[in-house]
């Protein structure tokens, strides 16, 4: 991920306060500000340099709004926001990738966001393991989603493709697969 990505992420889903920037309370900042903004904090980019950071993302970590107006990050934050997502049905299985060191605590407590607003959890067994590489020796959970879906739990899809919820009790976890 490049640095400006990086900085990016930070401010649209952590802390926007470092560059001053407003965001609203679904996450949406206007991409005028944020370009202004960036550049009064020495990380100068064009707008077409952004649509090209968003656009090239590998895990379309951001959202432009359909005018090209707004921009926000498509989940993960920190802070306090509304990304207007309904509840849906997920498919049958989900993944979470994770580090080895972390599966004690795991099948002991399930899965929590930790300083996120929800777990994320993904499509296919491949991308959570790229996710749980970041960590550590990645493991590969299966999420039993149907089942958690038919006891009451919501799920949500980000604009990215990342499914969300707000945690994963250990009873729903099973091994994926392991590197």
């Amino acid at each position: 991920m490049s640095r400006e990505s990086k900085f990016l992420s930070l401010v649209l889903r952590h802390k926007p306060d470092e560059i001053g920037l407003q965001l609203d309370k679904h996450g949406w900042a206007r991409v005028d500000d944020l370009l202004r903004r960036l550049k009064k904090a020495n990380r100068k980019l064009s707008r077409d340099e952004l649509i090209r950071l968003v656009d090239s993302n590998d895990k379309k970590r951001f959202t432009l709004s359909e005018d090209g107006l707004r921009i926000r990050a498509a989940q993960g934050h920190s802070i306090d926001v509304d990304l207007g997502l309904a509840a849906q049905r997920p498919p049958d299985e989900l993944y979470h990738g994770t580090a080895s060191a972390n599966l004690d605590a795991v099948f002991s407590d399930g899965l929590n966001p930790g300083r996120r607003h929800q777990v994320h959890l993904s499509l296919d067994p491949d991308t959570a393991e790229r996710v749980g590489q970041r960590h550590g020796r990645p493991v590969v959970l299966r999420v039993y989603a149907q089942r958690m879906f038919e006891d009451g739990f919501q799920f949500f899809c980000a604009d990215n493709g990342v499914w969300l919820t707000d945690n994963v009790p250990a009873a729903y976890l099973g091994f994926g697969k392991t590197a």
